[in-house]
């Protein structure tokens, strides 16, 4: 029963952070209607921000986040209007626009490994403490923290996307561009917007990675390989789709080891992931006429 245990409570970690890449990911994806992989590397940025505002320069813990949030927006933005736009305003097909994520991606985490070197780094914050016995499995107060800010924040998404004038507007883009212009939606607003909000989620994910975890500069791939998985098992059209999808796969990563060694967690993502997109690439939740569009 402890090590069931364990695998739900290390399940539902992971499925947190997947959910968070995901679901910036996810609403990037939904306004703009191509493969934003380079969403990656704004984790891995948001990461060494922090490394750099907090355990470099030596300001305080709090600023440092606070910083971190306003340069990962800020680092989305720049994607967006110096690189995306103007190959969509000269009407760039969405291979291209992949293609350039892709270099992106390659181009940044580059950089990172340059400016500070290939060895992993470590934000000391948070002392190890003793994990906390949890029904028969052993959690951490950082891993607490983890699973409750990405709730927090899934609840206020859905709020912001329902309840607000710009999450109404993005949902309308999403559903249709042209309509969306002609009833007065600037969707280049809009899809500012998106990337500044989805590349905050991935910072408030690399903040979270960064605590727990050692950093690395090519951390952004691995986890955009999670969080695309996930967003392709729930329905990467739907933000709340794809944040059940990043918990199905953290789950499935988890309990597949209790029969699997643990190197083949690896493998079963990209099992989950070529399932999916050969049998069913809406996803679990997904709408099929937004696919077939």
């Amino acid at each position: 029963m402890s090590i069931f245990s364990q695998l739900t409570v290390n399940g539902l970690i992971a499925g947190s952070i997947y959910a968070l890449v995901a679901s910036g990911f996810s609403l990037i994806y939904g306004t703009n209607k191509f493969m934003h992989f380079a969403h990656g590397v704004s984790v891995a940025v948001a990461a060494y921000l922090l490394y750099s505002f907090f355990s470099l320069a030596g300001i305080n813990f709090y600023f440092s986040v606070l910083l971190t949030l306003i340069f990962s927006g800020v680092f989305g933005l720049l994607m967006y209007r110096g690189i995306y736009l103007p190959l969509q305003n000269k009407k760039a097909s969405n291979v291209i626009l992949l293609i350039a994520s892709i270099g992106i991606l390659i181009l940044v985490e580059n950089l990172i490994q340059i400016i500070y070197g290939a060895d992993v780094k470590v934000i000391n914050f948070i002392e190890v403490a003793q994990g906390l016995n949890f029904f028969g499995a052993i959690i951490t107060p950082l891993q607490i923290v983890i699973i409750l800010s990405s709730v927090i924040l899934f609840v206020s998404l859905y709020f912001f996307m329902k309840k607000t004038r710009l999450g109404r507007d993005m949902r309308a883009v999403a559903d249709n561009k042209e309509l969306a212009s002609i009833v007065g939606i600037n969707y280049k607003r809009v899809a500012s917007y998106s990337f500044i909000i989805g590349s905050v989620l991935a910072g408030i994910a690399g903040i979270l990675i960064g605590l727990e975890q050692n950093l690395r500069p090519l951390m952004g791939t691995d986890l955009i390989i999670r969080g695309f998985t996930g967003a392709v098992i729930g329905g990467i059209t739907s933000v709340p789709a794809s944040i059940l999808g990043s918990y199905i796969l953290g789950f499935a990563e988890n309990y597949g080891i209790w029969f699997l060694p643990s190197g083949y967690k690896d493998a079963i993502a990209f099992a989950l992931l070529l399932i999916f997109l050969l049998f069913r690439p809406r996803g679990l939740f997904g709408l099929k006429r937004e696919v077939e569009k």
